[in-house]
């Protein structure tokens, strides 16, 4: 799928991303510091991804896990310093909530440290029943195996 916005284009052709910047971008975030490139790569493959460009280069990113039936966890959606305050942000989640394969979904979720606001913007709400919901985390898992090494 592509969309396409001026200079601006959105793709879920994954032989156009550019891992590096997809690294550089999440080893220094503050949900995935430290993980490694091989990481990233394999967790692409499992995903569906949105590559945000400005002509060929790209900018931005989202990725979504999911069965595209019943559920889909939104993660790592970044823009590069420069394009932000752009509006280039809420076009990338409008993309992706209007995408084919994520609609008639029974959830769809994300987990957020402080962009609440804007995820809100687009359908996103609290969990309604945290009591229900259960989780294993593991704290910098990426920056632990580092250090085991």
């Amino acid at each position: 799928m592509q969309w396409k916005q001026d200079n601006y284009r959105i793709s879920t052709e994954k032989r156009e991303l550019n891992i590096d910047l997809i690294h550089q971008y999440l080893s220094h975030s503050y949900w995935a510091e430290g993980i490694k490139k091989d990481l990233i790569i394999k967790s692409i493959s499992g995903s569906l991804c949105f590559g945000l460009y400005d002509k060929s280069r790209q900018i931005g990113f989202a990725r979504v896990v999911t069965d595209k039936a019943t559920f889909a966890h939104l993660m790592d959606v970044f823009v590069i310093d420069g394009y932000q305050a752009k509006g280039l942000g809420k076009w990338l989640l409008q993309c992706i909530c209007e995408c084919d394969d994520l609609q008639g979904l029974r959830r769809f979720t994300l987990g957020t440290h402080d962009a609440h606001g804007f995820y809100e913007q687009f359908g996103f709400r609290r969990i309604s029943s945290p009591e229900k919901g259960m989780e294993i985390v593991v704290k910098s898992p990426y920056l632990e195996t580092e250090a085991a090494s």
